[in-house]
């Protein structure tokens, strides 16, 4: 087996050890006979793995009582309308701060429920800067302040939190446990597990119990936040073998160190990068604000486009993967999740200082 180093936006790389475990675990899982997706989802087989997976997360984002963890379908575009439709009562409104692809696909569902005051829009900036959080301030009354803490896209990323009146709901999508947060300070937290907690199928919701309560009656039942906390995410059958990985990789990350060790791990990885693009300057071009630069997807450009195509191509010759960037954008784009080793990074940096040799 010859694995490459995948730089992929999402779905995303995920730890070896992981994908070896449900590998060896698949056909029969640990002797019931079958595999766990063909046994019922009120075994006690599966009950283990669905509890544990919301434990793990409960205790690695050190989530407070008064907050519920919900799994869910759909991904974080379907918390675009349920964020809404639960938390945003009738009449009232709600604050945006638009950074990205992704905090504009989540506003223009957002206005489909309800009024929405934009209080930043990065558009004028290409999308390449975020608000200074000291200078954010809720609107009086607002039901919530919706953000994205890390652009996928547009590369930029949350280093620091507003403080605001109204609860934060964050688009956590991108960056979820890849460094530790203050949960306390979130309302909601939602986050589709395809970049750093598993594959696609299941979306992670940390809500505060009183915001859970706003879920109107009128709400199909699927649709309520309501529904999900009183019966643990078992209201239907839930996705079972994408929360299997995601509790496998809730406890690689607790191998690594936890969250802190991931987040040590993640600056590494972060600064060998940025130092590659910034040392090669009539080369490399970064275009993110110095202060935003997102430690998950690194975007740069080359001089041209053409040598894009190139870096591209030779990168994926050498068993590198996944470096174009968005098709919005163009440039290159280097996503280095949680699972992405500093190895990864490494033959990276070693490739893009031979390319400015050869091609600069």
């Amino acid at each position: 087996m010859s694995r490459v180093f995948n730089f992929y936006a999402g779905p995303a790389t995920l730890p070896l050890p992981v994908l070896e475990r449900a590998q060896a675990e698949f056909v029969e899982y640990r002797g019931i006979g079958m595999s766990l997706i063909e046994t019922s989802h009120r075994s006690a087989e599966y009950d283990e793995v669905h509890n544990g997976a919301v434990q793990g997360i409960r205790e690695l984002l050190t989530v407070p009582d008064g907050y519920s963890i919900l799994l869910v379908g759909g991904g974080a575009t379907l918390q675009f309308s349920m964020v809404p439709m639960n938390i945003l009562p009738e009449g009232a409104a709600c604050d945006f701060l638009v950074t990205g692809s992704w905090g504009k696909k989540a506003l223009a569902d957002t206005r489909a429920y309800g009024r929405v005051n934009v209080l930043f829009d990065g558009a004028d900036h290409a999308y390449t800067t975020l608000p200074e959080a000291s200078a954010v301030r809720s609107t009086p009354g607002a039901a919530y302040l919706h953000l994205t803490s890390n652009e996928t896209i547009g590369g930029v990323q949350y280093h620091r939190w507003p403080t605001v009146e109204a609860p934060i709901v964050a688009d956590m999508s991108s960056d979820i446990l890849s460094r530790p947060i203050p949960t306390e300070s979130f309302g909601l937290i939602y986050a589709g597990a395809q970049k750093n907690l598993g594959p696609a199928g299941v979306t992670i919701v940390i809500v505060r119990d009183d915001l859970v309560e706003r879920s109107p009656d009128s709400l199909g039942a699927y649709l309520s936040y309501k529904t999900h906390a009183k019966k643990n995410s078992l209201y239907n059958t839930p996705p079972v073998f994408s929360i299997y990985l995601v509790r496998l990789v809730l406890d690689w990350i607790r191998d690594q160190g936890g969250v802190p060790g991931i987040e040590a791990r993640n600056t590494r990885k972060a600064n060998k990068l940025y130092d590659a693009i910034d040392n090669a300057p009539g080369f490399f071009r970064c275009p993110v604000d110095g202060a935003a630069r997102s430690h998950m997807n690194v975007v740069f450009r080359l001089p041209s486009e053409e040598l894009e195509a190139q870096f591209v191509s030779a990168a994926k010759a050498e068993g590198m993967v996944g470096l174009k960037g968005h098709r919005d954008v163009g440039g290159i784009r280097a996503s280095i999740y949680n699972a992405m080793p500093e190895e990864g990074v490494e033959a990276l940096v070693a490739f893009m200082t031979e390319f400015v040799r050869t091609k600069g």
